[in-house]
């Protein structure tokens, strides 16, 4: 079975079209499969959406993704873990090869994602360059991640000590575990981070979770759990 593992915190603006996307998706290709959605204490609608639509819901009070990600992981029951963002869209393709992977013996990969329209400039030049060096290092993008439940234990799940970057560093420790696969499909995710925060935030950040020591940040960065500013397409 697969198990898709959501983390969300305040996402009820989004995470009804990532769930429908997901059930549409693997109804498609009849596979077995469960929603788990691990609700960082949200004081949204987020936990009442998800469950409206089929979900289950895990709570938690963690204010870091990584270790939220693990409790969904916890809660799940599939033997594939699929670990999606709450903003971010997956067709049937998608799924259909990662089944696929699995099935050739893939012991993890990614979908490296693709955004939503209207994202500013320096993000449409980097972020090809950024998936050029995510397919030749074989890291995986935290929109969609994807692992036997196996390796996914062996290592530990999620690193708590990161507050950043956690997904990378998941896929390199997977690495040791059997073949990881990205997928020539692509999830869709939006680009409101790009919208919502200046260039040279996002670029400071990037620096953050790239950078030895500075990596391990003891406080996630405001463009995970911080206010969010309008969103110049809406």
């Amino acid at each position: 079975m697969l198990s898709f593992i959501i983390p969300a915190w305040n996402e009820e603006e989004l995470i009804g079209k990532t769930i429908e996307s997901i059930h549409v998706a693997a109804r498609a290709v009849d596979h077995p499969y469960e929603i788990v959605v691990a609700d960082d204490s949200s004081n949204d609608r987020t936990a009442e959406i998800a469950e409206s639509l089929g979900a289950t819901v895990v709570y938690c009070d963690n204010r870091q993704i990584g270790v939220t990600r693990n409790d969904g992981a916890f809660a799940s029951k599939g033997e594939w873990l699929v670990f999606v963002d709450a903003d971010t869209l997956v067709s049937a393709v998608v799924v259909r090869e990662t089944i696929e992977a699995f099935d050739a013996g893939a012991v993890s990969g990614t979908s490296f994602p693709t955004f939503d329209e209207d994202i500013p400039f320096l993000a449409r030049v980097l972020t090809p360059m950024l998936g050029i060096s995510f397919r030749v290092l074989r890291l995986a993008a935290g929109a969609y991640l994807f692992c036997t439940r196996e390796a996914f234990d062996a290592v530990g799940g999620f690193d708590k000590k990161f507050f950043a970057g956690e997904e990378v560093h998941l896929s390199t420790s997977l690495h040791k575990h059997g073949p990881f696969k990205t997928l020539k499909s692509q999830v869709v995710t939006s680009g409101r981070k790009f919208r919502t925060f200046s260039s040279a935030e996002m670029l400071v950040t990037l620096l953050m979770v790239t950078i030895p020591g500075v990596r391990r940040i003891r406080k996630r960065p405001k463009l995970w759990y911080g206010d969010r500013q309008p969103d110049s397409r809406e």
